[in-house]
C-alpha cells in the first residue's frame, strides 16, 4: 500500500500519475469561479480540480512516486493552508529529511513542519 492509499483511501489515476500533478502549477477555475480566478496552489487536486486537501495529497503522491521512500505506517500528511504537516514517527533522520525536499518541491508549498515527528 503506498502513502496515497493509506493516507486518502485512493490510488492516483494514471492521468495524476502521468501528469505529475506535483510539480506543474494550476491551470484550471475552480468550477464557482469567473474564468480570471484561478484555484490556489495548495488548493489543487491531483487532477488539477479544487480539493480542499489537494496540496496533502499532491505530497502523499511525491513520496509515492520517490523510489526512495518506502510509505512509513506510523507518519501522516497534512495540510494547513500553503504548509505541509507531517505527524507520526519515521525510522531516521534521513528519512524525514528527504521527505521534506520532496514535499518542499511540490508546487503550492510554502513550508513543512515536523515538530510532531518521532524519529527512531
Amino acid at each position: 500500500m503506498g502513502w496515497l492509499q493509506r493516507l486518502f483511501g485512493k490510488e492516483a489515476s494514471e492521468k495524476a500519475q502521468a501528469s505529475k500533478k506535483t510539480t506543474t502549477s494550476p491551470t484550471k477555475a475552480a468550477p464557482a469561479a469567473t474564468s480570471t480566478e484561478q484555484i490556489a496552489p495548495e488548493r489543487v487536486g491531483l487532477e488539477g480540480e479544487y480539493d480542499q486537501s489537494g496540496l496533502a495529497k499532491r505530497v502523499a503522491l511525491a513520496f509515492d512516486q520517490d523510489n526512495e521512500l518506502n510509505d512509513e505506517g506510523r507518519l501522516w500528511v497534512a495540510q494547513t493552508g500553503s504548509t505541509v504537516v507531517l505527524k507520526g514517527e519515521v525510522a531516521s533522520q534521513q528519512i524525514l529529511d528527504k521527505m521534506v525536499t520532496v514535499a518542499k518541491s511540490v508546487k503550492g508549498c510554502t513550508g513543512v513542519e515536523t515538530d510532531q515527528v518521532a524519529v527512531g
